[in-house]
């Protein structure tokens, strides 16, 4: 985002559409960080800064994929992703996902994960989704409680869902019905 809106001092949750250099930079280091701090959405630690940028950059050429992201202090500090069903999934078609959602630990207790949260499952809704799922590694505490306190329903766990890096997890998986299935 070249519009000079790294100047905003209070927090913000916008879509991106592409990156300027400085908007790419930050997040990779808050992807760091996030992943060093055991919430990198798959990595144990974190990629090259290149493997990274060509991540983000190749989220945003997925055409079933928006990428939010959160901003504080004019940089951005956290992302989420709402996940639609490609178009041959008629079967699903109703049922959009959340990724890659995850708050940089220097930035979190300031409301953005809520804020976050609360700008994909707008824009599901405006879309037409009537349930949104995620999921969840047990030791994700704050996540759990952030899914729950948003009304998800935790509907299964799984069992090994995942290696944190010392032992294997379960996974918790969340929907919401975010509109009527009429």
């Amino acid at each position: 985002m070249a519009d000079g809106s790294r100047n905003i001092q209070q927090p913000v949750i916008e879509t991106i559409e592409e990156f300027d250099p400085a908007d790419l930079e930050d997040l990779c280091e808050a992807a760091e960080e996030a992943i060093i701090d055991g919430n990198g959405f798959g990595w144990l630690t974190p990629p090259p800064r290149s493997v990274q940028q060509a991540f983000w950059k190749g989220v945003l050429m997925v055409p079933v994929r928006e990428l939010y992201c959160a901003r504080f202090e004019g940089r951005l500090v956290g992302t989420g992703q709402l996940v639609k069903p490609f178009s041959n999934n008629e079967a699903s078609g109703h049922i959009a996902q959340i990724a890659t959602f995850f708050i940089a630990p220097y930035a979190r207790g300031y409301g953005l994960a809520n804020g976050l949260l609360a700008v994909i499952e707008k824009s599901a809704k405006e879309q037409g989704f009537k349930i949104l799922e995620a999921d969840v590694r047990e030791t994700q505490e704050a996540a759990i409680s952030l899914m729950e306190s948003n009304g998800f329903n935790r509907w299964a766990e799984k069992k090994n869902y995942a290696w944190n890096g010392e032992r294997y997890v379960d996974g918790y998986f969340y929907n919401k019905l975010i509109a009527s299935l009429d």
